[in-house]
């Protein structure tokens, strides 16, 4: 599942079990969700990779409007992620400013400039549809 977040903020409707609440992946991705948007980050894409990889449950992708922006999201993300609990997340790149990635284990945030955001296209990797088994393809 795809969810592209529109400026300004997001309503996302976590399900709730009813024995054990949300679970911490959830958690995080509302708490990444809430910071991105806090920090002005634009063209929000979160994409479900629960099942399709073993790196995480989701992948976070956004644009920052300039290098500064960038890291300045960054930064701001990882704060929040410490304050709440989550620890310290492992970050790439945030010298650049440029493309940033930032693991925090049940998510992974790419924070891009928008021309490289662009070139990379990630998103559109991640998001291609499902096949059932048996399909062929041609």
């Amino acid at each position: 599942m795809t969810t592209v977040h529109a400026k300004g903020r997001a309503t996302r409707i976590v399900p709730q079990s009813p024995d054990r609440g949300v679970d911490a992946a959830s958690r995080a991705l509302e708490l990444v969700l809430t910071s991105l948007e806090d920090s002005k980050a634009e063209d929000i894409v979160s994409i479900d990779i629960a099942g399709k990889s073993a790196l995480g449950d989701h992948m976070v992708v956004v644009s920052g409007r300039s290098n500064r922006h960038v890291v300045a999201i960054c930064e701001h993300l990882i704060t929040d992620l410490k304050d709440e609990g989550f620890g310290a997340p492992r970050v790439e790149g945030i010298e650049a400013g440029d493309w940033v990635l930032i693991d925090t284990g049940d998510i992974i945030v790419h924070v891009f400039r928008p021309e490289i955001r662009e070139f990379y296209n990630i998103e559109k990797m991640w998001a291609a549809p499902e096949f059932e088994e048996g399909t062929v393809l041609h």
